[in-house]
């Protein structure tokens, strides 16, 4: 009996991975060491190099075939062919819908295209998918100040620099006024 409950969940498990995605690799435990350390980084040279593993560790797709997309896509960016980026992160985000940096690097695209308006539901859905994803986060803060919403935008880059203190926006983060002693 239990040979054949290990069967059914092995042919299960198997059909709905032969059916689209798999699941995105569980990276927690190595995330949380990363943002520990990123938080307690002497230097920003230090943090760098945490911030660097982190970005491997979102861009490590789920398969191989969705790594392909994602690589296609970063090439495209890179050389400017925005149209072609969208198509590998319109195709890929279709294949891996829970896969956060397909939504964070699609809304990236929108940004360096000046569409701030798309930005925020492709940037949204990353952080549902990914709630500490720091470049996400600092993504929407900086879409958020293009719109002129700057509250929220405080708010956000807020919550993104306490993740990573060295984050290059935290210099956006405006004091409030009134609170000098």
């Amino acid at each position: 009996m239990r040979y054949l409950i290990y069967v059914l969940a092995f042919v299960s498990a198997h059909s709905a991975a032969a059916d689209g995605c798999p699941v995105a690799p569980d990276h927690s435990g190595e995330l949380d060491r990363l943002y520990s350390e990123v938080q307690s980084a002497p230097n920003e040279m230090v943090a760098r190099a945490y911030s660097d593993q982190m970005w491997d560790l979102w861009l490590e797709a789920p398969d191989e075939p969705s790594q392909m997309m994602l690589n296609s896509a970063l090439s495209a960016m890179r050389v400017g062919d925005y149209l072609r980026a969208m198509e590998r992160l319109d195709t890929l985000v279709g294949y891996c819908p829970f896969y956060a940096e397909g939504y964070n690097q699609r809304a990236f695209v929108h940004f360096l295209r000046g569409d701030f308006e798309a930005v925020l539901p492709d940037v949204d859905q990353a952080i549902s998918l990914n709630p500490r994803h720091t470049g996400a986060l600092a993504g929407k803060a900086l879409t958020l100040i293009e719109l002129g919403r700057n509250e929220e935008a405080q708010a956000v880059l807020r919550e993104a620099v306490a993740l990573n203190p060295w984050l290059n926006e935290r210099f956006l983060i405006i004091e409030p006024e009134g609170d000098d002693l």
